[in-house]
């Protein structure tokens, strides 16, 4: 089993929600996330002052899928979530070595 977890525009999540769910998906998260990277920051003027905005604001999703379903699921988020611009964001995937479900006791895939 895969963690796969995705940095991308806030703007993006409906596609992106869209086509993993197409892929397959039936569960995520989605937490308001704020980060830099290359994309750096950039000025704003709010009342006449000049500050310079450090964290831009995107949404992380966390999804858990079954090996199988990992490139499906990678290139689904890819094609939804790109601009072409800096600042798309970034895909994590590591090892899950446990599921249990809490409710039902159901462990590994069944609990996904």
């Amino acid at each position: 089993m895969k963690k796969i977890q995705a940095i991308v525009r806030h703007f993006k999540l409906e596609d992106v929600k869209s086509a993993i769910t197409e892929a397959g998906v039936q569960g995520m998260t989605v937490t308001e996330v704020r980060g830099f990277g290359r994309q750096k920051g950039h000025k704003e003027t709010y009342r006449g002052a000049e500050y310079i905005v450090d964290f831009m604001p995107k949404v992380k999703i966390e999804i858990v899928v079954p090996d199988e379903f990992l490139d499906k699921v990678v290139d689904a988020i890819i094609n939804s979530a790109r601009t072409g611009q800096v600042g798309d964001g970034k895909i994590f995937v590591t090892n899950v070595e446990k599921i249990i479900r809490i409710r039902t006791g159901e462990i590994d895939e069944s609990a996904i």
